[in-house]
């Protein structure tokens, strides 16, 4: 049997076969069967979620990210409750019924700050769904905003490898930490999304099967994958962005991997591609998250160049 057919019909594959459908796999054969299982568990439904970016001010110093704390080019913001709650009607106005609200890690928007925010939103619009996609943050916190009506939560892991993990990051940060606060989520009772870059420096094929296994490990209702893209004042800045076709591949494996989850067709793959957000929901995508933060601010949350 072809290993994709035996992708297809098993969800799995031992290691050496997935590194050569990864390395090897006809991307048009993966594409459309990763089509036929969307449409199977999802028809040709294509979920919209409205994004908020609220601060692009962040506490860490990712070597790949355009908002890290040591970028001194960047023009920071940070939206208040009311221009928040703007957007919210902005997003509502459109039809939209999920509000999601990203940002760096800003200590500004404490927990008290968040959970004023969230109530606000909950109390105007009961029947809408509240995702957060804030960082790395305690337990505690987690459960308060919860609590208080968050709904899902976003959190990509980024690499499942801790050397891996290691090139990417400061000694500050920690994978252990990371994997912690996802299996943190999915205890409290968050809809939980992770996910990875692909093609981001030092990456191997054996880096993104660790990103698969750790994803079976955790079930996440959500993976959200995009190409690696470089940023001109980050230390990669000279590092090639991700390839267009190893993301589709590697998108249609996670839809053949895990059939039901939400896979959202991101920014970054229309970034690298004109169409690419249309050839990600081809590759078994089912989500899309139109940016609608206020105008004045959509340039400066520049986590990757254009």
């Amino acid at each position: 049997m072809d290993l994709i057919d035996k992708l297809y019909k098993n969800k799995d594959l031992g290691n050496d076969e997935l590194k050569y459908v990864i390395e090897h796999g006809n991307l048009e054969k993966l594409m459309n069967l990763s089509d036929i299982v969307r449409r199977k568990y999802y028809g040709d439904k294509v979920y919209i979620r409205g994004l908020i970016e609220i601060s692009n001010f962040c506490k860490n110093d990712c070597y790949y990210c355009g908002i890290r704390c040591t970028n001194k080019n960047v023009v920071r913001y940070r939206l208040s409750e009311e221009e928040i709650l703007n957007c919210c009607d902005i997003v509502f106005g459109l039809g939209i019924r999920t509000f999601v609200m990203q940002g760096g890690e800003d200590v500004w928007f404490s927990d008290d700050v968040m959970c004023s925010i969230i109530a606000k939103i909950k109390k105007k619009y009961p029947d809408c769904a509240i995702t957060l996609s804030l960082g790395e943050r305690t337990y505690e916190s987690y459960k308060k905003m919860y609590d208080f009506g968050a709904d899902r939560y976003l959190l990509r892991h980024e690499t499942a490898d801790n050397a891996h993990y290691n090139k990417l990051h400061p000694d500050s940060m920690s994978l252990e930490n990371r994997k912690e606060c996802l299996f943190n989520l999915k205890e409290i009772g968050y809809q939980t999304g992770s996910g990875f870059m692909v093609g981001s420096p030092y990456q191997t094929t054996d880096n993104l099967i660790s990103d698969l296994r750790f994803l079976q490990e955790l079930r996440p209702h959500m993976i959200g994958i995009g190409p690696y893209i470089s940023h001109k004042d980050t230390p990669f800045c000279e590092y090639k962005n991700g390839a267009l076709e190893l993301t589709l591949k590697m998108l249609a494996i996670l839809r053949l991997m895990f059939n039901t989850a939400l896979i959202p067709s991101t920014t970054a793959l229309s970034s690298i591609s004109e169409n690419g957000r249309e050839l990600g929901l081809k590759a078994g995508g089912n989500v899309v998250m139109p940016n609608l933060s206020p105008m004045s601010v959509r340039d400066k949350y520049s986590l990757y160049n254009n």
